[in-house]
């Protein structure tokens, strides 16, 4: 049975990415800062896919103790998904007014975390032709006013997984878009605005299953040229 980790797995687009691997046959470790939210995640899923292994492991992406619980409890891993981030400053600052510390920890999170996880599992990603699947966005590449630091960090994170496509041939790197969702990150985004026009976390699903039972070529994707005809 081939596993995946995802990250920020308890909600939005990484809870519904986790049904459909699970739906896929997929042995899962997810993991969430919310140790409740991460626990009821994980019976919800193992319900809609009887019989699916789950294991759940509360924690920072953050937190290099964390990175290695992740490690131990995954063990050999056939798919990295680092699908945890943060918005940063909220409401969204101009760059201007861009407060340091925020901006210095949405690269954490965005950043140095997903390289970290995939240090760590990159020797068995090698070994089984694995992939890694990093979750970015249309603010890396357009320039929305109020989204500089969301941006950037996403930004930096596709280039890291460009070169990381060129370093590693023997694995799949992908970075996908999966465009605007009805998530709680995006209506942060958007406070006291009407979001619910945006589509549910759960019709991109099959793209991103698609990239991983296809194992289409490493590079970047937007979801919604992926979706199944």
């Amino acid at each position: 049975m081939k596993k995946a980790l995802i990250t920020g797995a308890s909600r939005g687009l990484g809870r519904a990415l986790a049904d459909g691997l699970a739906a896929a046959g997929y042995s899962l470790v997810i993991d969430a800062r919310d140790a409740g939210a991460l626990d009821a995640a994980a019976a919800a899923i193992r319900a809609g896919a009887p019989g699916a292994e789950v294991i759940a492991v509360p924690g920072d992406v953050t937190d290099p103790a964390h990175r290695s619980a992740l490690r131990a409890a995954a063990g050999p891993l056939d798919l990295l998904v680092n699908n945890a981030s943060t918005l940063g400053a909220a409401p969204l600052p101009a760059l201007a007014d861009y407060p340091l510390g925020e901006l210095r920890a949405a690269f954490e999170t965005n950043v140095l975390a997903p390289v970290a996880l995939i240090q760590l599992f990159l020797p068995a990603l090698r070994e089984r032709g694995g992939a890694v699947l990093n979750i970015t966005s249309d603010a890396a590449v357009e320039p929305y006013s109020g989204w500089g630091g969301y941006g950037a960090a996403k930004a930096a994170l596709e280039q890291a997984s460009n070169v990381l496509a060129a370093e590693e041939p023997a694995i799949r790197v992908w970075w996908v878009d999966p465009g605007d969702l009805r998530t709680d990150m995006h209506q942060a985004a958007f406070p006291g605005q009407d979001i619910s026009d945006r589509p549910l976390p759960s019709t991109v699903v099959p793209a991103l299953v698609r990239l991983a039972e296809e194992r289409l070529p490493s590079g970047r994707y937007a979801a919604a040229e992926l979706v199944p005809a």
